[in-house]
């Protein structure tokens, strides 16, 4: 296997705009990439080859930005890092109660509904680009975001 400093040489700038494209702030993202690439070389040993190192390494970074996401719960982030482009979900986010309901939702979805539903709204990730992380095609994708999203408006009604 390659040197870690040529892995992280290598896949810095993936692991930095795939968090990035999370939390939308530059900073966090920089902070989260080294957390990331610091539990790796941890765990290194533990790299398979199941699927591409650049998965791996963000998969590892997802989990980084999950926890930080939980530590820095704070109603102005969330409300500035959601975007859906479902306008009914996006008006009842102008609500803080009915923002909470869809987060307590959200947060209680079995996955891989939920990872699937916080990287197209979160990180308006492509279908295509959510698929290749799971290894699986751009329509499963679609299909488990849409039904992550029905999910989450049947629970507010």
């Amino acid at each position: 296997m390659e040197d870690f400093e040529q892995i992280y040489s290598s896949y810095y700038d993936t692991v930095y705009h795939y968090l990035l494209s999370l939390c939308h702030d530059a900073e966090w993202a920089q902070e989260t990439t080294q957390e990331a690439f610091f539990k790796a070389l941890q765990h290194i040993d533990s790299f398979r080859g199941d699927c591409k190192l650049d998965v791996w390494l963000c998969q590892i970074a997802k989990n980084a930005f999950y926890t930080a996401a939980k530590r820095r719960q704070n109603r102005d982030f969330l409300s500035a890092a959601l975007s859906p482009p479902d306008k009914t979900v996006e008006e009842g986010l102008l609500d803080q109660e009915t923002a909470f309901a869809i987060h307590k939702l959200l947060h209680a979805l079995d996955e891989p509904y939920k990872e699937v539903f916080w990287m197209r709204t979160f990180g308006e990730l492509s279908f295509k680009k959510i698929g290749a992380l799971f290894g699986k095609t751009e329509s499963w994708a679609r299909v488990t975001y849409y039904r992550a999203k029905i999910k989450i408006k049947e629970g507010l009604q």
